[in-house]
């Protein structure tokens, strides 16, 4: 196995055997993203000079007989919608082309602490906003399985980037599905982590009540050393949280798993050997011992609508502070407004504005109750749906995506249609838990993954971790 194809958890053993360096480990990894990325366009920027110096001090560590931790010296690849000081950090729009991130996210302190090396920053929807990779102002991001497909989005580039091996583990964020649908269309494994339980100090925000930064890796077992890096607290963001019922210590007897599985997520209009791919991994916990239990979750049907509500209103307002006078693209106009219409107009691609207008309409006197105040009762709704079912159940086992990765171009002038991607993920961003997204096969044809999402209560990430690791388990004996 090449250096570059090894996961987290194997390349810690090699570097603490001395097997190899982490120097040799970070230059396999950028050769095949040099090679690969005029291809796949996973990168917007390979940090190459970065990378090596951290890899320098890792080896330096190692040389010394330091204590090293798992990420020490390993490469990882951050979306670019998350800041990394002294690096461009553009969120794949053209307002913000040569905006150099003025200090570290949260999540990249930590990281370096960590001694993680970042080898780059990922190309994804422009300011997350999509569910296909097609939306970045820097050209789409192409599925590795299939070069004519679409990796899903918005952490296009994350995934593309762990399924061609041009990183070992990434970080992406999720609104609505934008780490899970593309670690299900490119066979990665990706989680959403409880919102709060991962500080978003220093991520772009899309939708502030939902946006979750999250770990994507080729393991579970390289998942939980992400995610139990990053996790935790901050005095930097208010919404952040250390829970007091945290599950550390449990451990998972197959005999006792009650597995949730939500009629409403297996009607018309998924496609059938997603459908069945999905249950054939269902029934292989039923195999082992765990109890299957039909759930309803009634209000399903109103999570599309509901979340294409909430989010534009966010969104709107959230991106009203790109106006060209305090940073990134500034337009020249006859007057102030004519300046910010310039520069907002050429700075910002279709999905976006339309993500604007649609937010601000939703805002506006006279609608605000008609559609913002009845989407967050029905968001309530939601969460009630979830809750009612996890009193009956550990976990809830549903599809990531209605379908397989699609052709490029294929939903791009269907706006209704490349939303209902999120079908099966933006409920669980609207209720607050976690979720994670698990290959489970391919489809016969095409050969393209299929994920399965395990949905667990508040602060259940270890929960989720034990039970998709029996099924990964199962996949390698």
């Amino acid at each position: 196995m090449k250096l570059n194809e090894l996961t987290i958890e194997t390349a810690h053993q090699g570097l603490k055997k001395k097997e190899f360096s982490s120097i040799e480990l970070t230059e396999a990894v950028l050769a095949r993203a040099k090679a690969r990325n005029k291809e796949i366009n996973a990168y917007l920027a390979i940090t190459e000079e970065l990378a090596l110096n951290q890899a320098k001090k890792a080896d330096r560590m190692i040389a010394n007989g330091d204590k090293i931790g798992l990420l020490t010296g390993i490469p990882v690849a951050i979306k670019d919608a998350i800041l990394v000081e002294g690096v461009k950090c553009t969120a794949a729009s053209k307002i913000l082309e040569n905006y150099i991130a003025p200090y570290d996210a949260t999540v990249i302190k930590k990281l370096r602490k960590a001694g993680a090396v970042f080898v780059g920053k990922t190309n994804l929807d422009e300011f997350t906003m999509g569910a296909s990779g097609e939306r970045s102002a820097f050209g789409p991001t192409k599925n590795p399985y299939d070069l004519e497909r679409v990796p899903g989005g918005s952490s296009s580039g994350s995934a593309a980037a762990i399924a061609d091996n041009q990183c070992l583990a990434a970080l992406g964020s999720d609104t609505g599905g934008s780490i899970r649908q593309p670690s299900s269309l490119c066979g990665v494994v990706g989680l959403k982590p409880t919102y709060g339980r991962v500080s978003r100090y220093g991520l772009i925000a899309h939708a502030s009540s939902l946006d979750q930064i999250g770990p994507m890796a080729k393991t579970v077992g390289d998942i939980r050393i992400l995610f139990n890096a990053i996790k935790g607290k901050d005095e930097n963001d208010s919404t952040s949280i250390n829970p007091s019922e945290e599950i550390k210590n449990w451990k998972l007897k197959i005999e006792n798993l009650r597995i949730g599985v939500p009629k409403e997520y297996f009607v018309e209009g998924i496609d059938l050997e997603v459908e069945k791919i999905v249950k054939k991994a269902i029934t292989q916990y039923e195999k082992l011992g765990a109890k299957i239990i039909e759930v309803s979750l009634p209000h399903t049907h109103h999570a599309v609508p509901c979340y294409y509500i909430i989010v534009p209103a966010e969104a709107s307002a959230n991106l009203a502070r790109y106006d060209g006078i305090k940073y990134g693209l500034s337009e020249q106009g006859k007057d102030l407004l004519n300046g910010y219409l310039k520069t907002r107009q050429k700075g910002f691609g279709d999905e976006v504005r339309r993500r604007i207008m649609v937010g601000t309409y939703v805002l506006s006197a006279g609608y605000y109750d008609a559609y913002y105040l009845k989407a967050q009762k029905v968001r309530t709704l939601i969460k009630q749906d979830f809750d009612s079912a996890f009193e009956k159940v550990d976990v809830l086992m549903t599809p990531v995506s209605p379908t397989p990765a699609f052709k490029i171009g294929e939903k791009t002038d269907d706006p209704v249609a490349m939303y209902l991607s999120d079908i099966y993920t933006c409920p669980v961003n609207l209720a607050g838990i976690s979720g994670l997204s698990l290959p489970c096969g391919q489809t016969i044809d095409g050969q393209l993954p299929v994920g399965l999402q395990i949905i667990g209560r508040p602060f259940d990430e270890e929960k989720i971790f034990q039970v998709a690791e029996i099924y990964e388990q199962l996949k390698t004996n």
